[in-house]
């Protein structure tokens, strides 16, 4: 039997079987990188996960969760990702795909998802497009779309005239680019210059000369969390890019929690726009970043755990609203217009994107009680992925 009819066998099994779930567990498969350049992603999101079942129960709907988890590393190889999906499907019989760090590995999974009539959870990749391509995915990171649109705005508004962009030249990169020249430019901003900068092992140097040698107003920067980010920063200081007036900006998962220190002094003065971070004065987070550090006392709350802790509160509320069934269209009818208030700050489920809806706010990196912070000082409420507008 080839591999779509062994998909198709498994479905209509899984329909005709509907009521006899009532007291087996909910098998979450996560496929997440757990090594490689991009290990931190995947820790980030196991921690978030396994923190909301620590400190708000394992059982919903009457059914306990379990967990199993796939390391896709590196994360940027699609059918590694596909492959292991498959095996969740078939050997492990999960009932509900989640994870997904990067955006090759959500993109390869969600012909698996749509062929086994699975719900597939995305917690972290964050190309604008990822939810079209399985009706059974719903999101609870962000898209590069939104959190790029209102640091374009922001520039616009503060006397930033000409930017320079440089993204890493994958999906994530390709959306952040192009919305903040739309948003920027409709604003009257102009672009003065323009580099894709390779996802593993870029050198610098070149680029950062041609950025010196333009005298932009500002350098709008994406690139993935992690070496690359350390070392471009490290560079724009010790060109002096900063020192000859160019502000940098960007999206916030340039200074992540995870790599904030690594960067160091560097990153004061980054503006960023983004949807979380550790210094979020709320209830939601106290208690959160409080929970967090009980439990994983070495490594710092970021962006990442929170969509892997919200992921794993929306599978929670779902299971309630089903009463235990992981239908796949059942599900994702429960999930659309699902409101919680998370660490972050009020989130919803859009019903007609299944994408999520929050704040996305201004920060800038400063030293809080000697610890590097993205401390907020402006925000969008409620804002929706402009991508798909």
């Amino acid at each position: 039997m080839n591999l779509k009819k062994q998909l198709l066998a498994l479905a209509l099994i899984a329909s005709a079987g509907a009521t006899a779930w009532a007291a087996d567990p909910v098998k979450i498969g996560l496929v997440l990188p757990m090594s490689g350049p991009f290990a931190s992603y995947g820790k980030q999101i196991e921690h978030g996960v396994k923190l909301y079942l620590a400190t708000q129960g394992d059982t919903f709907g009457g059914r306990k969760v379990e967990l199993i988890i796939k390391d896709d590393s590196p994360g940027t190889s699609g059918d590694v990702s596909k492959r292991l999906a498959q095996e969740l499907v078939i050997k492990d019989k999960v009932d509900i795909l989640a994870g997904f760090g990067l955006t090759p590995s959500a993109f390869a999974v969600a012909p698996v998802a749509t062929e086994a009539k699975k719900p597939m959870i995305v917690m972290n990749a964050a190309t604008s497009s990822v939810t079209t391509k399985s009706n059974y995915i719903v999101r609870t990171s962000m898209t590069l779309s939104q959190n790029s649109a209102p640091i374009a705005s922001w520039a616009a508004k503060n006397k930033i005239k000409k930017v320079f962009t440089l993204v890493a030249d994958y999906g994530p990169g390709h959306d952040a680019e192009g919305q903040f020249k739309k948003t920027f430019t409709a604003a009257g901003g102009e672009i003065v210059g323009e580099v894709r900068a390779p996802v593993k092992n870029p050198d610098f140097a070149p680029f950062l000369q041609k950025i010196k040698d333009t005298k932009p107003d500002a350098v709008f920067l994406f690139l993935p969390p992690g070496g690359e980010t350390i070392a471009f920063m490290k560079g724009f200081k010790e060109r002096g890019l900063g020192q000859a007036g160019i502000q940098l900006i960007s999206t916030g998962d340039l200074p992540d929690e995870d790599i904030l220190e690594a960067i160091g002094d560097s990153a004061l003065g980054l503006i960023t726009s983004f949807h979380y971070s550790e210094a979020h004065k709320s209830p939601e987070n106290k208690a959160y970043t409080q929970a967090y550090y009980k439990a994983y006392p070495k490594d710092r709350p970021n962006f990442m755990s929170v969509g892997g802790y919200d992921g794993m509160r929306l599978i929670a509320e779902v299971l309630k609203k089903t009463n235990g069934s992981t239908d796949a269209e059942k599900f994702t009818e429960a999930a659309k217009g699902l409101k919680w208030v998370s660490p972050r700050g009020p989130v919803s489920i859009d019903p007609m994107t299944r994408d999520i809806v929050q704040n996305i706010y201004i920060r800038k990196v400063e030293k809080v009680d000697g610890k590097l912070q993205n401390v907020e000082f402006d925000h969008v409420a409620d804002f929706k992925d402009p991508g798909k507008q």
